[in-house]
């Protein structure tokens, strides 16, 4: 099995909290998904389990921490231009998330900006330009 990562995020409302996912690009796997959990496929690697906080609780050796009152993680993910940042961050808008919950990061070689679910969990949404990488790993290779 290749490696991946599998988010689980606790949630208010599985409902609303799916279908926000599916809006940002998101696909249910239905195979482990049910009443208390919603399996949304972002990538072949990525995977965010959304359970409900009661089932959640479960898995959890600690209190579920309120998201809309303290960070704990911020969740990044990377898109191939900074038009699809701005999409999907229109995308999050669209469906309920708050969005540019910090001011948007720009330099000549990255993009970055930033939303919460309706949960409140923190996302930042990145474009790296590929030039400015390639010129990086040249540099860094000659020094």
């Amino acid at each position: 099995m290749p490696k991946a990562i599998f988010v689980n995020l606790p949630v208010a409302d599985l409902d609303h909290a799916t279908q926000f996912y599916e809006a940002i690009g998101c696909t249910r796997n239905a195979q482990f998904s049910d009443h208390k959990a919603s399996s949304m496929v972002w990538s072949e690697h990525i995977t965010f389990q959304l359970l409900a906080r009661e089932y959640f609780s479960g898995f959890a050796p600690k209190p579920i921490a309120d998201p809309h009152a303290a960070a704990q993680v911020i969740l990044c993910l990377s898109r191939d231009t900074r038009e699809e940042v701005d999409g999907l961050v229109e995308a999050a808008q669209r469906a309920g998330g708050g969005i540019d919950v910090r001011a948007p990061i720009e330099f000549d070689f990255l993009y970055n900006r930033a939303f919460e679910d309706p949960d409140g969990h923190l996302f930042e949404v990145v474009w790296v330009n590929p030039a400015a990488m390639a010129g990086s790993s040249a540099e860094q290779a000659a020094a």
